[in-house]
C-alpha cells in the first residue's frame, strides 16, 4: 500500500542549505516518520509526497531513501516490471539480531560506567532509581501513558550509554536505537503488561553499577534487552509481523 504521511505542517527549509545539509536534513526527518510509524511497517515510499512532506526537492529525498536503505530502515522490492522502495516490515527475526547488538552494546558501556570512581557511580545510581522509580509508580497507579513508559526506559538506558560509552560507542549505539524505537513505539500497548518484570531487571543493573562489578552489570543489561525480545516475541506471535503479509 502507498505511503500515508500524518498531515503535519511542513517545516521550512533555507534556500542557503548545503547539498550535505538537505541530504542530513531528508534522512533524519524521513527516520523519524518510520520511527514513530506514520510512514508504516510495509509501506510504499512514494518519493514525489515525501519530497512535498519535507518541503524539499526529490534530489536530497532520494540519496536519503538510498542511505535509510543500507541502516535497514527501506528495502527495496521488484518485480518483472519495475522496483518500489517500501518500509521495511517488522519481524521476529529482524527484533532478535537488534535487541542482541544493543544489548551487547550497552553491556560495553555497562561494564565502563561499573569502573568509574564511586563517587560517580553514586550519581548515576541516583538518576536511575529516579527513573526506575517513576516506572514502578506508573504500576503502583495503574496508569497507561504507553509514551511516559518509552521516555523513562530510554532515559534510563541512556544515561548509561552517556556515561559509560566512549565516542565510537556512543556512535553505534545511535544508530542501532532507533531501529529498535519502532518496536517499542508500534508493539509497546501490550508490552506495558510485563513492565514489572523490565522494572526488577532495572533492579539489578542498579545494584551491580554500586557494586562496581563490571560482569554484573553487563550480564544485567544483555539480560534486560533478551527477556525484553522474548517479551516481544510473544506479542509478535498474537497480532503478526508488521508490514510482512
Amino acid at each position: 500500500m502507498p505511503s500515508r504521511l500524518a498531515s503535519a505542517k511542513p517545516s521550512p527549509r533555507s534556500k542557503g542549505d548545503s547539498d550535505g545539509n538537505s541530504l542530513r536534513n531528508a534522512f533524519y526527518e524521513i527516520r523519524e516518520l518510520i520511527v514513530h510509524g506514520r510512514l508504516s511497517p510495509g509501506s510504499w515510499i512514494v518519493e514525489a509526497d515525501v519530497a512535498r512532506h519535507l518541503s524539499m526537492s526529490r534530489t536530497p529525498v532520494r540519496s536519503a531513501l538510498h542511505w535509510l536503505q543500507r541502516e535497514g530502515y527501506v528495502i527495496e522490492r521488484k518485480n518483472a516490471r519495475k522496483s518500489r522502495m517500501i518500509v521495511a516490515p517488522l519481524t521476529k527475526e529482524d527484533a532478535g539480531e537488534l535487541y542482541s547488538i544493543i544489548g551487547h552494546v550497552e553491556g560495553l558501556a555497562g561494564r565502563r560506567t561499573a569502573v568509574l570512581p564511586k563517587a560517580q557511580r553514586a550519581e548515576i545510581t541516583t538518576r536511575l532509581k529516579n527513573f526506575n522509580n517513576q516506572l514502578r509508580h506508573i504500576l503502583t497507579a495503574k496508569d497507561s501513558r504507553t509514551a511516559g513508559i518509552f521516555d523513562l526506559d530510554h532515559s534510563f538506558h541512556r544515561s548509561i550509554i552517556e556515561m559509560g560509552a566512549g565516542p565510537r560507542l556512543l556512535a553505534l549505539h545511535k544508530s542501532i536505537e532507533p531501529q529498535t524505537e519502532r518496536y517499542w513505539r508500534l508493539y509497546a500497548s501490550s508490552i506495558i503488561n510485563d513492565l514489572h518484570l523490565s522494572v526488577a531487571e532495572h533492579d539489578e543493573i542498579i545494584a551491580a553499577i554500586t557494586a562496581g562489578d563490571p560482569d554484573r552489570v553487563e550480564r544485567g543489561l544483555q539480560t534486560n534487552w533478551e527477556n525484553g525480545c522474548v517479551r516481544l516475541a510473544r506479542v509478535i506471535e498474537i497480532f503478526g509481523e508488521r508490514g510482512s503479509w
